[in-house]
């Protein structure tokens, strides 16, 4: 492998993990306060249109990123996602200082848009490598939304203070951060290389074939299965412990474990489905999944040690599944039909978020926290029944 190729390696590494970790710290910090503008405007009934708008606004945008990298590369697609971002962080501070929600909305919808190209960035990581190592590598970039993950609740308070002394809303500190790094994503674009030679792609059954066979419903199944199990456990466990008389101490303490499974030990996930392949992976995360929803039902106000421990299970099972399915996209589909198939893959996962946070509001309503846990823990089990090898 000549230097060249290295460095070029090396390179786009780095502005895809930065590119990443600037748009996660946008969304994070953007979609927490739009939370509680939106909910101290129009009161909290309607606190999770910014959460839709940002989900829906993630899966148009791996949908378009993904139809248009086969024709103009990872830069460009990369760059205008990052820009239209930026433009839709500035869209939502115009929002924010004037307590509109109707610009808020559209802002987030847009820096959605962005983010789905961001979620993209791993498998371009992975297209970098050979089969061997693109478990790994795809899992450094999403190691990347650890640092958004922590940078953009960390960020929310000294930014809240500096825009107050210029008189303006609090809630719009978070929101200027997130023009701030939309701005910094798009910037790292430039850093991508032109050109990096690939490696020598193996070849492919079927590549004329039908683009949906098991190769690509095994690991869309699985995926969909984890986001909706995660989601709608994620979102109701803030309400379950406010429900218990637990402050935002013990609600930062609880999802701060569940951040971690999810995003910390990702390179752990890659090097797994390197050394034993995606199916290996993507069941085990299944499985982690139902032991999460297990742990969450038996002990649904053990905010010490139940909890914690569901919470991390929940985070690191998801990042399993996503990791190894992932990977198996990355690698078992024929290079002219491979962005369009991912980007619309992962346009059906970030559906599928939007329905999980929709769905476990009512499934709370209906039957408490036991019922998600419940409800999640079948739908981690579902695949493995489904997907299980048949005798003949």
């Amino acid at each position: 492998m000549g230097t060249s190729t290295v460095a070029g390696r090396t390179r786009s590494m780095g502005a895809l993990f930065v590119g990443v970790a600037l748009l996660n710290t946008a969304t994070v910090g953007l979609g927490t306060a739009g939370t509680l503008i939106v909910a101290a405007g129009r009161g909290p009934g309607w606190s999770g249109l910014p959460s839709v708008a940002n989900v829906l606004g993630t899966a148009a945008g791996a949908l378009g990123a993904g139809l248009l990298l086969s024709r103009h590369g990872r830069r460009r697609v990369l760059a205008g996602g990052y820009g239209v971002a930026a433009a839709g962080a500035l869209v939502a501070f115009a929002g924010a200082l004037t307590t509109s929600m109707p610009p808020l909305l559209a802002g987030i919808l847009l820096v959605g848009l962005g983010n789905g190209g961001a979620q993209l960035s791993r498998y371009l990581a992975a297209d970098l490598y050979p089969d061997e190592h693109r478990g790994r590598a795809l899992s450094n970039v999403v190691w990347a939304g650890t640092a958004g993950a922590l940078a953009g609740p960390a960020l929310m308070s000294p930014a809240a203070h500096v825009v107050s002394g210029f008189g303006w809303p609090s809630l719009s500190g978070p929101v200027a951060v997130s023009v701030l790094a939309t701005a910094g994503a798009a910037l790292a674009t430039v850093f991508l290389p032109r050109h990096v030679p690939p490696p020598r792609e193996p070849a492919v059954a079927g590549t004329g074939g039908p683009v949906w066979t098991a190769t690509v419903v095994r690991p869309l199944v699985a995926m969909v299965a984890a986001q909706l199990t995660m989601v709608a456990v994620m979102t109701m466990t803030p309400v379950q412990l406010r429900d218990h008389g637990h402050g935002l101490d013990v609600v930062g303490w609880v999802l701060g474990a569940h951040v971690f499974g999810m995003f910390a030990l990702a390179p752990l996930s890659g090097r797994i489905a390197d050394r034993w392949g995606p199916r290996v992976t993507v069941n085990a995360g299944l499985g982690v999944l139902a032991v999460s929803a297990a742990t969450a039902l038996a002990a649904p106000a053990a905010h010490t040690s139940g909890l914690p421990v569901a919470l991390f299970l929940l985070g690191y099972g998801w990042n399993l599944v996503f990791v190894g399915g992932s990977s198996q996209l990355s690698r078992d589909l024929a290079p002219e039909t491979r962005s369009r198939v991912q980007g619309t893959v992962d346009a059906v996962v970030w559906s599928a978020s939007a329905l999980a946070a929709l769905g476990s509001g009512q499934l709370f309503a209906g039957g408490g926290y036991a019922l998600v846990a419940v409800v999640g823990g079948i739908l981690a089990v579902l695949p493995l029944v489904l997907l299980a090898p048949r005798r003949p």
